[in-house]
């Protein structure tokens, strides 16, 4: 069944205000403005795969600089814990407090069923893989939602959507190598308006 809330390819981004940990107001498009953007949404802070999933961001976060991409993360908490979290989980990185989940409404993440949440064997072997790595299942902090479901997105710099992933289910994050490596090699500043991949004459 399709979600038309999901947004598609070359559809315009939604250009929100988000806080800062520090409270400063900060424009989505002012972010892939110079530069296409990587923008990965959490789920709560008690998520193991989402702290799986930022350890490969903070890890690989030159790597993402060096294939050209600015990269920030939205989270449900307030500034100060969002701050708090980022401390700790996400050294380094550019990350958002969405407390209202606005951000996670505009880009059609919505609650997830509970087969996407909790009662999916891949779920069970991902949370068994982050306890091995000292990430311990624990529950949302108050007024977080432990049915959101997160995603990524790549937006180019004229505001347009060059890669939209929904998660299938919690532990679905995307790849790092394919954050990283464009549309069948096209590396995510050209134009896709015309031929993509390695094309040779």
């Amino acid at each position: 069944m399709v979600n038309n809330r999901h947004l598609n390819f070359n559809q315009i981004a939604p250009d929100l205000k988000l806080q800062g940990v520090d409270g400063a107001e900060i424009q989505l498009s002012s972010l892939w403005a110079e530069r296409p953007l990587l923008l990965a949404f959490t789920r709560h802070f008690g998520c193991t795969q989402c702290k799986e999933m930022l350890e490969e961001l903070v890890s690989g976060r030159e790597r993402i600089a060096k294939a050209g991409l600015n990269l920030a993360v939205v989270t449900q908490g307030t500034p100060e814990l969002t701050a708090a979290f980022a401390r700790q989980y996400a050294p380094g990185l550019l990350c958002l407090a969405d407390p209202q989940r606005k951000a996670y409404q505009a880009y059609g993440l919505e609650r997830g069923t509970l087969f996407q949440t909790f009662l999916n064997l891949k779920v069970w072997r991902a949370i068994f893989r982050s306890r091995r790595k000292g990430y311990p299942v624990e529950l949302p902090p108050e007024g977080q939602d432990a049915m959101q479901m997160s995603g990524s997105f790549i937006i180019s710099r004229q505001g347009t959507i060059e890669l939209p992933y929904y998660y299938d289910h919690i532990a679905d994050h995307p790849p790092l190598e394919l954050l990283l490596s464009g549309v069948l090699s096209t590396p995510w500043d050209s134009s896709f308006t015309g031929p993509v991949g390695s094309i040779k004459n």
